[in-house]
């Protein structure tokens, strides 16, 4: 969630993310017909994640094919449903099939690179007046691999669909993995953040777009502070409600609790 795999601009990137941070590695290139895939094309990838967690939560048989209608991920991700919302998703799709991602992520030799796609390939099905009937799409071992890891997915707000800055809801990105579980928050120093995001504009720009998502408090469900002077700054945050986990964890040991009182003695 937190790496810098995705364009958060809203014109159209070309330029590749070429990201190295001690021993992880990110590559990222897109095709000038269709430019990088962007942080709100990532929205299928967050409906797919959520179709096969449900799925193994339920028991059933999950699989890297996916057979869907535009308008149920469209709705799922707060979007129109609409023929314009309808082309957008196609355009979404497009970018996410042909972007092409290398990276040390997840590999147990850091030399070596995983180079896939965001989507291996994906199809409409049209009945025979050649009306749409849905999509198909297949998902890259290396994400699909990821899902299946419960300890690599993580819940996110539905407000987060609501977030119309690239940089909020990387950013959300960041606070949500980092400080979901931490009583005291976390911080990074803004230069830090600056260079994980893979951004295109300039540090001065960043951090004055982080001092403004700071000061609108528009991420759900944390409260962002920044500490220090330009080129020493740093991004604080911390959660404002208990975290899902950490409920589930009070509830069980009320339960556990109670049940010890009841079998006292």
């Amino acid at each position: 969630m937190a790496w810098p795999f995705f364009s958060l601009a809203k014109t159209r990137r070309t330029k590749p993310i070429d990201f190295q941070m001690g021993n992880v590695t990110i590559l990222v290139e897109a095709t000038p017909e269709h430019g990088m895939a962007s942080i709100w094309d990532a929205d299928i990838l967050i409906w797919a994640a959520s179709q096969i967690v449900e799925a193994r939560d339920r028991g059933r048989a999950t699989s890297r094919l996916i057979a869907t209608t535009p308008h149920e991920i469209l709705t799922f991700t707060g979007r129109g449903t609409s023929r314009d919302n309808y082309n957008r998703l196609k355009a979404a799709l497009d970018r996410l099939q042909s972007t092409s991602v290398a990276t040390s992520l997840r590999q147990q030799h850091q030399r070596r690179r995983h180079r896939f796609s965001w989507i291996n390939e994906w199809q409409e099905r049209l009945d025979s007046n050649g009306r749409p009937m849905g999509i198909e799409l297949i998902l890259p071992d290396w994400f699909y691999a990821a899902v299946i890891d419960q300890s690599l997915v993580l819940t996110i707000d539905r407000a987060y669909f609501s977030l119309t800055g690239g940089l909020e809801r990387w950013l959300y990105r960041i606070v949500r993995k980092h400080g979901g579980r931490q009583s005291g928050g976390w911080s990074f120093d803004v230069a830090h953040l600056h260079l994980k995001s893979g951004a295109l504009s300039p540090l001065k720009r960043f951090a004055y777009e982080l001092r403004t998502i700071a000061a609108r408090q528009s991420l759900p469900g944390y409260r962002l502070t920044i500490e220090g002077s330009f080129g020493h700054e740093r991004l604080s945050f911390v959660a404002t409600e208990p975290d899902l986990y950490d409920l589930a964890l009070r509830r069980i040991g009320t339960r556990a609790k109670a049940k010890a009182v009841d079998n006292r003695p």
